[in-house]
């Protein structure tokens, strides 16, 4: 056999774990967890816009999403409670999927059965209720998939479950938006719930994992001192940890911050595009579609610039470009009603947004001490998450006293703090950080 007969094997062989089971139900799992999240978020705001809910109510909604920032706090119930007759005959990771994903049907066609012109605070309640069950479907999917795959396989796990969530967030993105412009919103959200039986048909094919390692109980060991000790282990500790590094208050800024002007302008997109006179199809087909793809480009070249450069230049590149990329909406705002011009600014918006994630992503994961990986990771997603959801509230308040020239403008100049912060950690640590494998 020759050399390039064994490359070609080589490459064979590591294709070939996409054929495996796991890797088929991890990725409808993935595409589970991206379903519900645009519904309490753009296609919210979308559908609010429609109906003439006012643009500062719009920006509150935005609050529906906290169970997204707040997720680490239940957590370790999910990783430590049994649940009576589920875990016995499905396993306890599959039996928490299950009830997580029953929770969303049932919350989902609430959102639907809801008129967020008449009842608002009906709407906003079943929207809390998609998220916190989206939030805990979302625990339960990462610890599977961490549980489920051996460290060789994690690479294609997290391949499969980006690719099924991107195709969760077009189907409740680029598909509801679009479809309203022909159906009942009813309907529209009574599809997506009936999509949510993906992931239990994904959950009822999947393999248990075995159980993760739980605190030892000592022989006639006090059970409120064993639960106290499992406690520590999965909450305290890891805080205890972080709190050691050189800086930490500067890096929990840095994570709050970093998307900031993003997430203020993002909240507010929809309502702009309607504003502007987009029809959903138009606005499903540049904003979804094209720019989910933009996305996935931008994800790719961040893994190249931070292989290439480093995590901490990575996160400089993305962080001037997403910001600068606000100022094209300016632009869009003067310009109208301009298809071409809006596929520029969502294109560039999008690339921008995916290299200053790959890159962002890379570094939350180089901040987690590998004794505590899940849980930190989870405690810094969340922190990133109240970015996207409580601090960006009050983008409709802004857009409501300002032109949307101004609103653009402004979202711009919000990204300074989270830029700046960086800057103060590079002078932290001014070792360039390890290249990340792209």
């Amino acid at each position: 056999m020759t050399e390039g007969d064994g490359g070609t094997r080589g490459w064979l062989g590591a294709l070939r774990v996409y054929r495996d089971r796991r890797i088929f139900v991890i990725f409808l799992m993935g595409f589970s967890s991206g379903l519900p999240l645009l519904l309490t978020l753009s296609t919210l705001s979308y559908w609010l816009a429609k109906v003439g809910v006012d643009k500062t109510a719009i920006g509150l909604f935005a609050l529906v999403g906290v169970p997204y920032s707040l997720k680490f706090v239940w957590a370790p119930v999910i990783d430590q409670v049994s649940l009576p007759v589920l875990t016995r005959l499905f396993g306890r990771r599959r039996g928490w999927a299950l009830v997580t994903q029953a929770g969303l049907i049932v919350a989902i066609l609430a959102m639907g059965t809801s008129d967020p012109a008449a009842a608002p605070w009906a709407t906003a309640a079943a929207a809390l209720a998609v998220a916190f069950f989206s939030a805990s479907q979302d625990i339960v999917v990462d610890a599977y998939r961490i549980d489920v795959l051996a460290d060789a396989e994690q690479g294609a796990g997290a391949a499969v479950t980006q690719t099924g969530y991107r195709i969760g967030l077009l189907a409740a993105g680029a598909g509801a938006i679009a479809f309203s412009d022909f159906i009942a919103w009813f309907w529209i959200f009574a599809g997506l719930a009936a999509l949510v039986g993906v992931g239990v048909v994904a959950v009822l094919l999947a393999p248990e994992p075995p159980a993760p390692p739980r605190v030892a109980a000592a022989p006639g060991a006090d059970p409120l001192a064993i639960w106290r000790e499992r406690l520590r282990h999965a909450v305290v500790a890891p805080f205890a940890d972080f709190l050691t590094r050189r800086g930490w208050v500067v890096i929990l800024g840095f994570v709050l911050l970093y998307k900031f002007g993003d997430a203020i302008g993002g909240v507010m997109a929809n309502p702009f595009y309607v504003e502007m006179g987009f029809t959903g199809v138009e606005i499903a087909s540049v904003s979804k579609v094209f720019g989910v793809l933009a996305t996935l480009a931008g994800i790719l070249a961040g893994g190249v610039v931070v292989a290439r450069y480093g995590i901490f230049p990575a996160l400089v590149v993305g962080g001037v470009l997403q910001a600068a990329t606000n100022l094209l909406f300016a632009v869009q705002a003067v310009v109208g009603h301009d298809i071409a011009m809006l596929t520029l600014c969502i294109g560039a918006d999008n690339f921008t947004g995916g290299l200053g994630s790959a890159a962002f992503v890379a570094y939350l994961s180089s901040l987690c001490n590998v004794a505590f990986t899940a849980t930190q990771y989870a405690l810094l997603t969340s922190l990133m998450a109240v970015g996207r959801t409580v601090l960006s509230s009050g983008g409709g308040w802004l857009a409501d006293h300002l032109d949307w020239v101004s609103f653009f403008v402004l979202t711009t100049g919000l990204a300074a703090p989270g830029l700046l912060l960086l800057f103060w950690l590079i002078r932290l640590y001014p070792a360039r950080p390890a290249a990340v494998p792209a």
